[in-house]
């Protein structure tokens, strides 16, 4: 316990302000990600800076057949830019550039920005079982990404599948219109932001890992 305290001390005066860390019997070091570490985060995933613009997109042929298993997560790729579009039109959110003639890497977001990820005492605004779901297999699939795994042993098709699932449980549980619009708008908005950052990554892992179109709609 008292190397693991001094190990934790050292880190903490590093980047204490990105982790909490706790110290556990019998020695074990735990790490959170700071409620603003992670709203950052899905900031970048989700749209591009302020005044800035998407990188540039490239383009891929729609294969003559697709696996009928990537067909689910090509129908939640287009499910989320669906719902971004239609949260534009009724005004939850202003985009730059509404109508992309691709699917977007980002959306470039003009309102609200940044996204209310956080309340008014900086706690995460997305507390619900299926919105940590959905933001947990965004660290996994993000990790995948960012450390590719020599061996290969990352199955993409089924990275993907876990990820349209997981944002498949978190639309039917997770309401964006109606009651949640009118009572609670920056809840909402906070939903639609994690929407925009679960279609960027299905979009990366689509086009660039499984060579899969990743249409704006079905």
């Amino acid at each position: 316990m008292e190397l693991a305290s001094a190990i934790a001390s050292d880190i903490s005066g590093i980047c204490g302000d990105v982790f909490i860390i706790k110290i556990v019997p019998p020695g074990w070091i735990h790490f959170e990600l700071t409620h603003s570490t992670l709203a950052t985060w899905l900031q970048s995933l989700a749209v591009v800076s302020s005044g800035g613009a998407g990188g540039d997109e490239g383009t891929i042929d729609a294969p003559c057949s697709v696996p009928n298993s990537l067909f689910a997560v090509q129908y939640a790729h287009a499910r989320c830019c669906s719902l971004v579009l239609l949260a534009h039109r009724e005004g939850l959110i202003k985009l730059r550039e509404p109508v992309p003639n691709s699917s977007p890497a980002f959306w470039s977001v003009i309102a609200p920005n940044p996204i209310p990820w956080l309340t008014s005492d900086g706690g995460l605004r997305l507390n619900h079982p299926d919105e940590r779901r959905l933001i947990g297999e965004l660290v996994q699939v993000v990790d995948n990404i960012e450390c590719p795994d020599i061996s290969g042993s990352v199955k993409w098709e089924k990275v993907a599948l876990n990820l349209s699932q997981a944002f498949e449980k978190f639309w039917s549980n997770c309401r964006i219109w109606g009651e949640v619009k009118i009572t609670s708008p920056e809840l909402a908005q906070a939903r639609l932001g994690l929407l925009m950052a679960t279609q960027s990554v299905l979009r990366y892992v689509l086009e660039e890992n499984l060579g899969v179109f990743a249409p704006l709609e079905l």
